[in-house]
């Protein structure tokens, strides 16, 4: 337990601020959200590293379970236009963290014995990407309606030029496009904390 607690309060505290975090505009195409919660794969790689892939599994459906607390909390909290979270989101941000997280871990875990970049780099890319389109769709697409009728996403599939430039897309997917921009520069980034907190903490006696 000594060696989860570490991680499961990391991954909770990200969980956490991320859910709070995502309600505030950064911008015109992201929420604060979006610069916090890439790091919980910054933790699931370190507790991957140095603890092996079961003990990261644990911290991360460790995490599932507070971001599940935070979407039923959500739920029941009515702001100007309904609920903070709709059952759409809820689902969409539960489905994404779980297979994103989990993906990361394997992808990870076969990839150890590389460069000590290679598997946080690779793992974290494919998992975010897979996070951002899981969640992206099941929350806004038009085409998933069916999950929630009664929740007007008419907002999100409004035809706009691809973040203020591109080419004409519903409006979620620019939201998609910013998001997934943000995770590859943290991932990048990222890679900095990643090697000085893993050669700490395998430097420190057992």
């Amino acid at each position: 337990m000594t060696r989860l607690l570490p991680g499961i309060l990391a991954m909770a505290t990200i969980v956490v601020a991320s859910n709070i975090l995502v309600q505030f505009l950064f911008g015109q195409w992201l929420t604060w959200g979006a610069l916090t919660y890439p790091l919980a794969f910054l933790v699931t790689d370190v507790m991957n590293r140095v603890y092996g892939a079961p003990t990261a599994r644990k911290v991360v459906f460790a995490g599932f379970v507070t971001g599940v607390i935070c979407s039923l909390i959500g739920t029941q909290i009515m702001g100007e236009f309904g609920p903070l979270v709709t059952w759409r989101i809820a689902l969409g941000s539960g489905l994404a963290f779980l297979t994103a997280q989990l993906l990361d871990v394997s992808i990870f875990d076969r990839m150890r014995r590389g460069a000590w970049w290679q598997a946080p780099l690779v793992s974290t890319l494919v998992g975010s990407a897979v996070d951002t389109a899981l969640f992206f769709s099941i929350a806004f697409s038009a085409g998933l309606s069916f999950i929630e009728p009664a929740n007007d996403v008419s907002w999100a599939n409004e035809a706009l030029p691809l973040l203020g430039f591109g080419p004409v897309v519903p409006l979620w997917v620019s939201l998609a496009t910013a998001d997934w921009c943000v995770k590859l520069g943290l991932a990048l980034i990222a890679l900095v904390p990643f090697r000085l907190i893993v050669k700490r903490m395998l430097a420190e006696p057992a």
